[in-house]
């Protein structure tokens, strides 16, 4: 499957790089003492940033103090992030301009995850301290074509949350790949597995049959 792209914009966690398990622990001590019985991973909020679901499950509490809390505890554990299939191959491959990441993470914490796990950081970097509205607003997405001086419509997004594939398609980003079976019922263009095997050359990315979950 061949898609013409001028650009591409990745999001960071469950795309580029596997944090689930430690935003899971770090949720759960948030909950534990702002939100007690919550279950956070069953909220369906993957890819919202950390300050909006800070605001919508603890409105009460002093929202420095809370969201503090969630980023202290996620720092903790942004060493043990690593590079998900095919992340690295593919990043490296890109030259700098047409590609970056448009994470929800805080800046330090975004590129935190990033480094741990020995992927290339990109100097049009997005992370959810640059825009007024997170995903699934069309903010991130738009800023990150901007800074590539791209039109969105020009642009692939790489995506395994709902809220970041309504993003993208708000952004009129012009194709979007999804990322696991999280989003086999989103708009998407297809779904893969992971970016294992993914190329793009003189515009066109290629996603091979083999690690397809969902085709057009």
């Amino acid at each position: 499957m061949e898609f013409q792209v001028a650009g591409l914009l990745f999001d960071n966690d469950g795309v580029l790089v596997d944090s689930h398990q430690a935003a899971i622990d770090a949720w759960t001590k948030w909950c534990d003492v702002y939100s007690p019985g919550l279950d956070w991973d069953a909220q369906g909020t993957a890819g919202v940033r950390a300050s909006d679901m800070v605001r919508m499950w603890a409105p009460d509490a002093d929202f420095d103090e809370s969201y503090a809390f969630i980023n202290d505890l996620e720092l903790e554990s942004a060493g043990s992030t690593v590079a998900l299939p095919g992340s690295l191959a593919l990043l490296s491959s890109l030259p700098e301009g047409a590609w970056t990441i448009c994470t929800s993470a805080g800046r330090e914490l975004g590129l935190a995850r990033v480094r741990a796990a020995g992927l290339p950081v990109p100097a049009s970097f997005v992370c959810g301290d640059d825009v007024s509205l997170g995903k699934p607003a069309p903010d991130p997405y738009l800023l990150g074509a901007s800074r590539l001086g791209l039109d969105p419509s020009a642009c692939v997004v790489f995506e395994d949350a709902v809220a970041g594939v309504t993003a993208a398609r708000a952004a009129g980003v012009g194709v979007v790949v999804g990322i696991g079976a999280r989003v086999l019922d989103a708009p998407v263009d297809c779904v893969v597995s992971s970016l294992a095997g993914i190329t793009w050359a003189s515009g066109v990315l290629t996603v091979p049959s083999s690690s397809l979950l969902k085709g057009i």
